[in-house]
């Protein structure tokens, strides 16, 4: 994890939906909540323009952020985001604590490397098709990685990576496959664009037009 992220809060008593409008309205705050830990949850505020400036950074979203609130910090991790459906902005985020010796069940992108030069689609024709763009995993919070990669420079049409085909990095383990091996979900797949003929149907077309000239 080679960013550092830091936010600054303040506990807030004044709650219910109302109250919410007003910090975003009137205080340019956002509203949000702590829990976790050995801790009882905690309702916090936020500044909007501090944590959208945060949030322009993909990591922030699997990163450990360091939230000072009214100067005391602890570690936590972003959980949930709710944004307005028309204007964007944050309305609501939940913040969850975490402890450097327990382990974190969290969602981490993933990278896709080589699209545009796999076997697949340069030299097959194919069409990159993404199953999941995340992961989810569970690690130590020191263990955890902004993203994964995901390299798809040797598959080929009709083919497909699933998650055991990834290489996590060390310490990181994934949830779905803790689960056994029937949870080995696809991850990324070349598949043939619409209207690509396969090769059956191609030589099902040549033996046709052979067998007319025949006659």
């Amino acid at each position: 994890m080679s960013e550092e992220f830091k936010l600054n809060a303040e506990a807030r008593d004044d709650l219910g939906k109302g109250a919410s409008r007003r910090l975003r309205r009137l205080e340019g705050k956002v509203p949000a909540i702590v829990y976790g830990g050995k801790k009882k949850p905690a309702s916090i505020m936020l500044s909007q323009k501090e944590l959208s400036k945060q949030l322009e950074s993909e990591a922030f979203f699997s990163h450990i952020i360091e939230l000072s609130i009214d100067g005391k910090s602890e570690n936590v991790i972003l959980k949930d985001l709710q944004r307005h459906p028309a204007k964007g902005f944050t309305m609501h985020a939940d913040f969850q604590r975490v402890s450097k010796t327990t382990k974190l069940h969290t969602s981490v992108p993933l990278h896709f490397l080589n699209e545009e030069t796999a076997k697949g689609v340069k030299l097959q024709g194919g069409k990159i098709v993404h199953n999941m763009v995340q992961l989810e995993v569970t690690c130590l919070p020191a263990d955890l990685p902004e993203f994964i990669e995901v390299d798809v420079a040797d598959l080929e049409l009709g083919n497909s990576l699933h998650i055991s085909d990834l290489k996590l990095p060390k310490g990181v383990e994934s949830v779905e496959l803790s689960h056994g091996a029937d949870h080995d979900q696809p991850v990324v797949s070349i598949n043939k664009p619409r209207g690509m003929a396969s090769d059956d149907a191609e030589g099902e077309s040549g033996e046709a037009e052979g067998g007319e000239e025949e006659k």
